[in-house]
């Protein structure tokens, strides 16, 4: 029901109450069993046990399961400890972030107001919102939260904060007497007020129409409810990466044993062989290593100043090609700001933003003197008396804490004033406060009489510009007063259309001296006759460092998209300011993107930039649109508006300081400084980690292979095994563990923000990682086999020495490798000694081997003897070949290609 486009007269007999009386307790009972409480319901929660259950059920850790209840069956008990003990560890990791994921209805819910003030049987009491039921008559004063959403019935100067709501800035006028035709968005419905937003000024009375989830806010917590999170980009590879590694090992396995029990080999003996090909082929500590990876990129996210609650958008963020920002408190301070003023047929602009005290007055000459410019000083001035608002300063002049108070319009005027030294405190001294005629929604002004020092009484009237324009009979021209003539008025006028073109809210401020003697008794006889001093401009400033982050994002080719609730002309004009809007680019209003389908603006939502006037499910819409185009889709807010999208976005962002508790709770990443170039610090941190978790997966799986590749060469040249399980589970858990996690810190390259996002279907073995982690594994393998090989046929009676030689060239290998891993081109082109992290990890991994190698009581459990110099000669040679033999062949290529080029 559209209760917008109802008279006061209808609802009342629609809904069944009496405006005068209210409804019966008993009505009021009735409704409150048939309709249910008036509060957001949240959906059951999962059991605990349910969700880390649930950890378990991939389809990689189901076969680490499996190989673990075979590991235990064969007696090989320590490979079955291992294992389980890496599955419960990861088990763990992901349980603990699921349970801290899900409380956006909680955080919803603390918006509803504990009481409201309701008229039953003739009488006004205060019940508990949740009994609130529609029908009912319910009055509010500023600063009261409203309950439900409401009919206006009478209002009086009624303004009320709607930003969380709707995300404009300026605090919504209501009007009771309003009757609205067509199709309104939340925020041009002037005589409904809704469920969860604040009263900042005057007073109302209404009936119910609408309560718990069928509300405005119930909406949003629907939405909520019934969206989806999304897989991360990574969570999808990592999971085609399993399935692949598993079908490798379950063919290779029943290869192995094929060929094993062809060759004459015992049956068990090759089962137990191809348990351990499957043990090498599956990396067992790659999900926990990308986990810990993840983390270690939240730790270095806090220091930027972003809180992460899911640990694989850090990595999502990397990907992203769309950013869609809210204006508000995103990309603009949230602060309004005097920025231009006109008087006395000039202008000037003002420097300083947001809150700052301190600021100069520029005209087309440079800096004025204001005590030479007085329709100047009395405009300011005027805009100070005419005003409400109230500012503590503690401290000097600009550099102390301030508290404000009052609606932004006032606050932007009073800072105005106090940047020209004009403070209200001392003109409480020079100006003693008669009377008021408060601001009304319908008259668009607000007037006070206040007394001079001089005895001279005087109204000031501030307001919308036309209004007071029609109310003035003359003007200040020149520092003189003249007569508000046709010529005056155009000129006026087409001041007030250029500040609108700049997307400035505009205030007019005129004033009337009065007679000794005269008595006004209404506002209508205060405002009239007036003189117009003249036009203050205003604004929500964009963020200094908004821009350059945008321009970075820009040549990092991620669209940034701004999504508004505010005007169309302010929303164009920020936009241009911030350089985001190219000249082709396109301008949507909610309007137009609600008679649109999904589908029709997929077809044109990559030209558009700017998106004004919009309601919650219109930032679900674009998002989902973007996403249908194959965009990685960051959704940034600040509002309980922006939780929906937020939430449907591949990455969803909340402000940290401004923002709701809805958005945080919705959100995958908290900006705690509000700051949208923290985001394009996160989307860099974001890229280096995917690098990251490339170079440790091409680490693994090349180590993996390698380890394969010996088991199967082995067989097929009917040789003993030259590893045992636990050799390899030591391999994989130890020396491919420690070197990892250090390569998953890793400094990031310096052309990672002038790359363009990674494809959308871009796969792990993009780039030519496949060939690197194949190339380098099979060489792995050879020179662990030919090391085995030597040992062995010296000593053929002592198969524990060759393993121990196979055994030592591998990890040794893996440990040079590793080195490798660092960069996309060579082991030379990159420092070394530039992650320290990675150097103690190999020292480490070297001494644990040393340890097995050479500590007694631990030889009889992995299967290891102690080796001379001589061996270690042999261990060392070998072990250096996959890097340095593919690292000199690929300088020598790349030195070949710049002979080729010179003339």
């Amino acid at each position: 029901m559209k209760w917008y486009s109802v008279s006061t007269s209808d609802v009342e007999r629609k809904l069944k109450t009496d405006l005068q009386q209210g409804l019966t307790q008993k009505e009021a009972q009735k409704r409150l069993l048939d309709n249910g409480p008036n509060e957001l319901r949240q959906e059951e929660r999962v059991s605990p046990i349910i969700v880390f259950l649930s950890q378990f059920k991939d389809f990689m850790v189901l076969v680490l399961l499996a190989a673990t209840l075979i590991s235990g069956i064969l007696g090989e008990y320590m490979d079955a400890i291992a294992i389980m003990l890496i599955v419960f560890v990861n088990g763990i990791l992901g349980f603990v972030q699921e349970r801290k994921a899900e409380r956006s209805l909680h955080a919803l819910k603390q918006l509803a107001s504990p009481k409201v003030q309701v008229l039953r049987n003739g009488s006004w009491m205060s019940i508990p919102s949740k009994e609130v039921v529609v029908g009912d008559i319910v009055r509010f004063t500023a600063g009261d939260r409203i309950g439900a959403d409401i009919r206006l019935v009478e209002s009086k100067s009624l303004s009320v904060e709607e930003s969380a709501l709707t995300g404009e800035s300026i605090p919504a006028q209501k009007n009771a007497e309003a009757v609205l035709k067509g199709d309104h968005s939340p925020g041009d419905q002037e005589n409904i007020c809704f469920m969860g937003t604040m009263v900042t000024n005057g007073r109302g009375t209404g009936v119910v129409v609408a309560t718990g989830m069928d509300t405005e806010m119930g909406k949003i917590a629907h939405l909520l409810t019934s969206e989806e999170g999304l897989q991360t980009p990574l969570q999808r590879r990592l999971e085609q990466l399993g399935k692949i590694l598993i079908l490798v090992a379950l063919f290779l396995t029943a290869l192995v044993v094929v060929i094993g029990v062809l060759q004459g080999h015992d049956l068990y003996t090759m089962f137990l062989a191809g348990v351990s090909l499957a043990v090498a082929a599956i990396p067992e500590g790659l999900p926990a290593i990308v986990t810990i990876a993840l983390a270690l990129g939240v730790q270095k996210m806090i220091r930027r100043r972003a809180i992460v609650r899911k640990l694989p958008s850090v990595e999502t963020l990397g990907c992203a090609t769309v950013i869609c920002s809210d204006k508000t408190g995103t990309l603009t301070e949230n602060k309004m700001t005097v920025t231009h003023l006109w008087s006395s047929g000039k202008s000037w602009h003002v420097t300083g933003t947001g809150f700052e005290l301190t600021g100069d007055f520029l005209g087309p000459n440079g800096r004025v003197d204001l005590e030479r410019m007085p329709a100047l000083k009395q405009l300011l001035t005027f805009g100070v008396l005419c005003n409400n608002a109230s500012i503590e300063q503690a401290g000097k002049k600009g550099k102390g804490n301030i508290q404000i108070h009052g609606d932004p319009t006032e606050v932007a005027l009073m800072i105005a004033g106090m940047k020209a030294g004009i403070e209200a405190s001392k003109l409480e001294t020079a100006y003693q406060h008669i009377d008021e005629f408060p601001f009304d929604s319908e008259r668009k002004m607000m007037s006070v009489i206040v007394k001079a020092s001089d005895g001279q009484r005087y109204i000031v009237t501030k307001g919308a510009p036309d209004v007071v324009i029609s109310r003035c009979a003359h003007i200040l021209w020149n520092d003189r007063q003249s007569l508000m003539d046709e010529r005056r008025k155009n000129d006026v006028h087409r001041k007030i259309e250029e500040m609108a073109e700049q997307a400035l809210r505009t205030i007019a401020v005129g004033f009337r001296p009065l007679r000794n003697g005269e008595t006004v008794s209404s506002a209508f006889e205060a405002e009239s006759e007036l003189t117009l001093i003249g036009l203050q401009g205003m604004i929500d400033p964009p963020r200094k460092e908004a821009m350059e982050a945008i321009r970075e994002c820009q040549n990092a080719g991620i669209k940034t998209v701004m999504i508004t609730g505010d005007h169309i002309l302010t929303a164009k004009a920020i936009a241009r300011e911030l350089n985001m809007l190219p000249e082709n680019g396109k301008v949507m209003e909610g309007k137009t993107l609600a008679a649109l389908t999904i589908e029709e603006l997929e077809q044109v939502v990559d030209d558009v930039y700017v998106f004004a006037r919009v309601s919650p499910e219109h930032k679900l819409k674009i998002v989902k649109a973007l996403q249908n185009r194959g965009h990685i889709v960051a959704m940034t807010g600040d509002g309980v508006n922006d939780a929906p999208a937020i939430k449907a976005a591949n990455i969803g962002i909340a402000m940290g300081l401004t923002g709701t508790d809805v958005a945080r709770e919705a959100s995958s990443l908290v900006l705690s400084d509000d700051n949208f170039a923290t985001i394009r610090a996160a989307i860099e941190e974001g890229r280096n980690i995917y690098e990251n978790i490339r170079k440790f997966i091409r680490y693994l799986l090349a180590s993996n292979v390698g380890e394969i590749l010996v088991m199967l060469f082995a067989m097929l040249m009917s040789m003993p095994l030259p590893l045992v399980p636990i050799q390899i589970l030591w391999v994989n858990l130890v020396t491919d563990g420690l070197p990892a996690m250090a390569l998953g810190i890793d400094s990031a390259e310096e052309d990672v923000m002038k790359r363009s996002p990674r494809k959308t279907n871009e796969g792990v073995f993009s780039r030519g990682l496949g060939w690197k982690i194949i190339s380098r594994g099979f060489l792995i393998g050879i020179v662990t086999i030919i090391a085995f090989a030597i040992a062995y046929y010296e000593n053929p009676e002592n198969l524990v020495r060759a393993q121990t030689v196979a055994f030592s060239t591998l990890v040794m290998a893996q440990l040079i490798h590793v080195f490798d891993c660092r960069s996309e081109r060579s082991v030379f082109h990159r420092n070394p000694f530039g992650n320290i992290y990675l150097v103690l990890a190999v020292l480490s991994s070297i001494a644990l081997l040393i340890v097995v190698v050479y500590y007694p009581p631990l030889q009889p459990i992995f299967h290891t003897t102690s080796l001379n110099i001589r061996e270690w000669m042999l261990i060392l040679g070998m072990a250096g070949i996959p890097t340095f033999a593919l690292a000199g062949a690929h300088l020598f290529k790349r030195r070949k290609h710049v002979m080729l080029k010179r003339p």
